[in-house]
């Protein structure tokens, strides 16, 4: 994810938090005996067995490598991963259940066609769907197909980029298209909108096709796409590295743009989890996505936050709470959040009034992390106060933290418009580390917190044990807390449609 201006929250000590023993939260997966209520203050937080988090890491891992090296959305690396966290929740007690729902799949006939077929003509590379290799661009997933030979015309670009990344405004309203010539390329730039956002916006403004090349910016040059979340697109939309968006920028290009694409609807799977015990007039729900990018195995984002989401759910497995504890691993948040939106639209009145609370959980473990917690501040009633609790767990054990936006990127966002209060815990994706938080949390400023993102890369290579271990005991500790209080934050009791989020930037940009 993108750094984007915040509020900074310190906690009680601002030096740099990298030195915490992993041993405090070591401890045997038995200790905690069955019991009303939840254990004492910090105790199922310092307590989890930090060997049966990278465990679960580790199969996340064995899964991807036998399963084509992903484990995204539709493809049996999927299906493999949620056999695994199903077997592990009913070992542990839970009554587990499956939530069907489809998602528009998306393959390529024949590769895609690039070619700049004015003067100095070239012909670009492209990166085959789910492919490893480096190019020079990539369909973008929901693409529709085409063979378009025009002019290209630059909408809105920022050249040279900004300082600040995802500042690029480039194609996000329709205002931009303002004298857009019909038939035209249109050359955008990745920036503050959605894929989804700019291409929608080109398709109306009449556009043949869409380039849109990463912003610029240290760690944005690569070739970047994203889907385009069932948007009606019909026409050719690709991602391109931002050397190919600076030569198409110049003025007098023709390109030939060539995509061949199919969409169709498959079947995945949301996997539900639920105590047998607490007051089902309170549910507590956490919840991780599952799947992982087709390009990799998707090991800090997310099986960071399914790891440790899954351990907790089995500790907390020995106590009876107050609440009824609901854990969620969502499927498909890469294409778009649709489990976790599908959910969310088919609750009933009763259901939905029931649900105290969401916490989400995703990407706990970045490399180059720093301590974010979701702003409060910016969400329905109750989201403060669990922004609030989060900052206790922190602050009591000495390590600094810092505000995250309420962006519209990860499985809250549903939860978030529906007026149920949110919350949780994040370390950060392809957004760059500054230098006060290098000070802060130690690593390196002017590197991404997560280099590996959405690449080949993020595998358990990939995991900060430290941060992995920290945050695991956040989940515990906000877990424990809400199982077992009879005073969940306040919120509002009906829908709240009226609640506009920041506007979204996609999954995980």
């Amino acid at each position: 994810m993108p750094r984007i201006p915040r509020r900074v929250r310190v906690g009680l000590v601002t030096a740099v938090a990298t030195a915490l023993p992993l041993v405090l939260l070591f401890g045997p997966a038995g200790s905690a005996s069955t019991e009303t209520g939840a254990p004492p203050e910090r105790q199922l937080a310092d307590s989890i067995d930090m060997r049966n988090v990278k465990r679960h890491l580790e199969k996340l891992q064995s899964i991807a490598n036998t399963h084509g090296g992903t484990r995204a959305s539709g493809t049996s690396g999927d299906d493999a991963s949620r056999d695994y966290v199903a077997g592990e929740l009913r070992g542990a007690g839970y009554q587990v259940t499956l939530q069907a729902f489809t998602f528009p799949s998306f393959r390529e006939r024949t590769a895609p066609i690039m070619e700049q077929v004015s003067s100095h003509r070239a012909t670009f590379t492209p990166i085959p769907q789910g492919s490893n290799a480096f190019g020079d661009f990539a369909s973008s997933i929901h693409s529709g197909s085409g063979d378009v030979e025009a002019a290209i015309q630059g909408v809105d670009l920022t050249l040279p980029p900004g300082p600040r990344p995802n500042s690029s405004t480039s194609g996000c309203e329709a205002a931009d298209f303002a004298g857009f010539t019909r038939g035209n390329i249109a050359l955008l730039q990745r920036g503050i909108c959605t894929f989804a956002d700019q291409a929608r916006n080109a398709q109306a403004a009449a556009a043949s096709g869409v380039i849109i090349f990463n912003e610029g910016q240290r760690g944005r040059t690569e070739v970047f796409t994203e889907p385009l979340d069932q948007t009606g697109i019909t026409i050719p939309v690709v991602g391109a590295s931002f050397a190919v968006g600076q030569r198409l920028a110049s003025p007098g290009k023709v390109v030939r743009l060539k995509t061949n694409t199919e969409s169709a609807p498959r079947t995945t799977y949301n996997l539900l989890a639920e105590s047998k015990q607490g007051n089902a007039n309170n549910v507590v729900m956490a919840g991780a996505h599952l799947d992982s990018v087709r390009t990799g195995a998707g090991i800090n984002d997310n099986g960071s936050g399914v790891a440790g989401l899954l351990e907790v759910a089995r500790r907390m497995a020995t106590v009876q709470p107050k609440n009824k504890l609901r854990f969620a691993f969502w499927g498909a948040e890469e294409l778009g959040l649709l489990g976790s939106k599908y959910y969310v639209s088919n609750l009933s009145k009763t259901d939905h009034r029931r649900i105290g609370l969401y916490l989400n959980f995703d990407m706990i473990a970045s490399p180059n992390f720093a301590y974010m917690i979701r702003d409060g501040s910016a969400g329905p009633a109750g989201s403060t106060e669990i922004e609030k609790n989060f900052a206790r767990y922190y602050d009591v054990r000495n390590l600094p933290h810092i505000s995250a936006p309420l962006n519209g990127r990860s499985d809250y966002d549903p939860f978030m418009r529906a007026g149920i209060p949110i919350g949780g815990v994040f370390t950060g994706s392809d957004g760059i580390k500054t230098p006060e938080e290098q000070r802060m949390f130690g690593g390196q400023a002017g590197r991404a917190y997560d280099y590996c993102y959405h690449r080949p890369c993020d595998t358990t290579t990939n995991i900060n044990d430290t941060a992995l271990t920290v945050n695991t005991g956040a989940i515990a500790h906000a877990v424990q807390t809400y199982a077992s209080t009879d005073d969940l934050p306040a919120r509002h009791t009906a829908r709240n449609p009226s609640l506009q989020p920041p506007r979204s930037r996609g999954p995980h940009r």
